[in-house]
């Protein structure tokens, strides 16, 4: 088992992005599962002590994920997530933004782009998020940072526990 791993979180103020790229000591259709399936993502997809809930998720082109970070004491955090473009196991495109719990989306939002590869058994995953607005990038990009690198590790030990499922 690799006892090292990728994890790279770089921001660029003047593309308005943010790119991640991060590596796991897993297979390839394990790690596209975690990222695409809400019983896996929401084991791992919010920063501790807060879980993920998905209320539902249809992972296709036009399709979209409605979910929640829900803190300890009951607080939620919605999201939408819509599926822009899917390419089975190599990469997938969607649009996501904060919204209410009655699914209305608090624009504006930011683009996402996930790559995947496997070599000799590690899996990358390349994100690339563009913002339209540097305002709200410059907004959440601290908080962010913290919040996915806790996932990333959540992601990083689930992984570990599936692959010897």
């Amino acid at each position: 088992m690799n006892t090292t791993s990728l994890f790279d979180f770089t921001v660029d103020k003047s593309t308005k992005t943010v790119a991640i790229n991060m590596e796991f000591d897993a297979g390839l259709s394990l790690v596209w599962d975690a990222f695409t399936k809400p019983e896996i993502l929401d084991q791992w997809y919010a920063p501790k002590p807060w879980v993920s809930k998905t209320k539902y998720m249809d992972f296709k082109v036009g399709g979209q994920r409605f979910y929640a970070m829900v803190g300890p004491e009951g607080q939620e955090l919605w999201a939408i997530q819509k599926y822009m473009s899917i390419s089975p196991k190599t990469n997938f495109k969607m649009f996501n933004a904060f919204a209410d719990k009655d699914e209305n989306p608090e624009l504006p939002g930011s683009d996402w782009d996930f790559t995947f590869s496997e070599e000799n058994g590690n899996t990358k995953v390349s994100i690339t998020i563009y913002n339209e607005s540097l305002e709200r990038l410059e907004k959440l990009i601290d908080g962010f940072k913290i919040g996915f690198t806790m996932t990333y590790e959540n992601l990083k030990n689930l992984l570990v526990t599936l692959s010897w499922q």
